[in-house]
């Protein structure tokens, strides 16, 4: 494909993603089709020929697009998967164009810059000082991961990662962590059951009360506390841990603290319902994931971490076939060497674009929007016969359930539902469990979704509800 070629077909996708986003209102937020049939569109031999554009973008329209789930849509409100906005669409065009390795300063000296500056307005926005760095990851299980491994070799004096774990140790945070926190703690070499899951509150913070006793009875047993993960924003409720008084437990203790604020940190751009005073800035380190809540594309995830001389004690290796004879005064920053990742795709691209286009105002106004619709919601619910919510939701998250069945019949019936909800078509929730129940779990993270919205889905719920209950009965 020549460079003509690559322009007359590059503007043809243009044209039909352009199209999509145009009508992606319209379409249904699920397919309508079974798995096998949807894989049996895809069985065929390695191709041995080429074929032409043409035929290879029907083959799209006809095989891929219909099949989507429309995260785009404003009817979709299930896993914390944005609207990509527009023009972190096109950064990742120009993004695997140029194909930048960030990995290694020789490999893209301007994307290495760009970088660096995306994650200091990060930490900027993070309340860290001049001293904090970070970079870019694949999300937040693996920023999770680095977040961890940090608290590991910090929290035994830089040892861990030469002779391995020596000593028994312990984790702590709340029982409604992410499961890449699990996943962390087993990949640090502790194993899953190192981490102590914490109960919460009415609230689903973190109790400190059963905080304390979780580490005093550690120290008796002789395990050592090595970290706390707190929560700024939990996927179910939003809920925000009390970092401050997790701050001076962790300072007493001798532990790391991180906080895992993968899905909340969107709120740090939130102008109505900014949450001053709660402390993030006092992490050691913090994930957080702009391909979230700032509703760039994925993949772009983040790891900051207070003192950036954390990741290269942590990480700093540097094999003699990736020595940068021309570093001279360090002023080539070598991400290998700071970081986890030596192939890195060049994913602050479509970050440093969407501030750029779009500035830290409007973002944050599509954050608000977001989260006055979860508010609206709320008030539906709690002043609803059928209806209860788990709690008033901080961010965008709210979990309601239907109340007019017995227990026992709750999480089929909520299952049932959610099933007949994606086969409508017009939107998409998850369903999750709280303090033993069955819940509907609604999140709209997403610049098209209007509070009408959330109306027609609390009308569609009720529907389907009443008609489930009636089976089932």
């Amino acid at each position: 494909m020549d460079a003509k070629e690559f322009q007359t077909f590059g503007h043809q996708v243009v044209d039909l993603l352009s199209e999509y986003f145009e009508s992606i209102e319209d379409k249904p937020v699920f397919p309508d089709a079974d798995p096998k049939f949807i894989n049996g569109l895809f069985e065929e031999p390695l191709p041995d020929n080429p074929e032409p554009f043409e035929e290879l973008l029907q083959e799209l329209q006809k095989k891929l697009l219909p099949y989507c789930t429309h995260v785009g849509h404003p009817g979709y409100m299930g896993l914390i998967t944005p609207s990509p906005n527009p023009v972190g669409v096109i950064g990742d065009f120009i993004c695997s164009a140029l194909n930048q390795n960030l990995g290694v300063y020789s490999i893209g000296p301007s994307a290495v810059a760009m970088e660096r500056q995306t994650v200091r307005w990060l930490t900027d926005l993070a309340g860290y000082g001049k001293q904090a760095g970070g970079n870019l990851t694949s999300g937040g299980m693996m920023a999770n991961f680095i977040g961890l491994k940090l608290a590991r070799d910090w929290a035994s004096g830089d040892r861990a990662q030469h002779d391995g774990v020596q000593h028994r140790w312990a984790i702590y945070g709340s029982e409604e962590r992410h499961v890449s926190v699990d996943k962390a703690v087993d990949a640090i070499g502790l194993g899953r059951n190192a981490y102590r899951a914490i109960p919460t509150d009415v609230e689903f913070r973190v109790r400190i009360d059963a905080l304390e006793a979780a580490i005093e009875k550690d120290k008796r047993d002789g395990i050592r506390p090595m970290c706390i993960v707190s929560m700024f924003g939990t996927t179910n409720t939003g809920a925000v841990d009390d970092i401050r008084t997790l701050r001076r437990i962790a300072d007493r203790e001798g532990m790391w603290l991180h906080a895992d604020a993968a899905y909340g940190g969107g709120m740090l751009l939130s102008r109505d319902f900014a949450l001053h005073g709660a402390g993030l800035e006092l992490a050691d380190s913090i994930t957080i994931d702009p391909h979230k809540w700032f509703y760039a594309p994925l993949d772009a995830g983040a790891v900051l971490v207070k003192d950036e001389k954390r990741l290269t004690a942590s990480f700093g290796m540097k094999p003699a076939y990736l020595t940068d004879e021309m570093e001279g005064a360090k002023e080539r920053y070598q991400y290998y060497v700071h970081g986890f990742e030596q192939s890195r795709r060049f994913r602050s691209l479509k970050v440093w674009m969407s501030f750029k286009r779009y500035g830290g105002r409007q973002i944050g106004e599509w954050i608000d929007n977001n989260v006055r619709q979860a508010q609206h919601l709320y008030a539906l619910a709690k002043d609803d016969a059928e209806f209860e919510a788990a709690s008033n939701p901080p961010m965008s998250a709210i979990c309601i359930r239907y109340k007019p069945v017995p227990e026992s019949d709750a999480m089929r019936l909520h299952a049932d539902v959610a099933e007949r909800v994606e086969k409508s078509g017009k939107f998409w929730i998850g369903t999750t469990e709280l303090k033993g129940k069955m819940w509907f779990r609604i999140n709209p993270v997403n610049f098209r979704t209007r509070e009408e919205h959330m109306d027609q889905l609390l009308a569609l719920l009720r529907e389907e509800c009443r008609s489930v209950a009636k089976v089932q009965a």
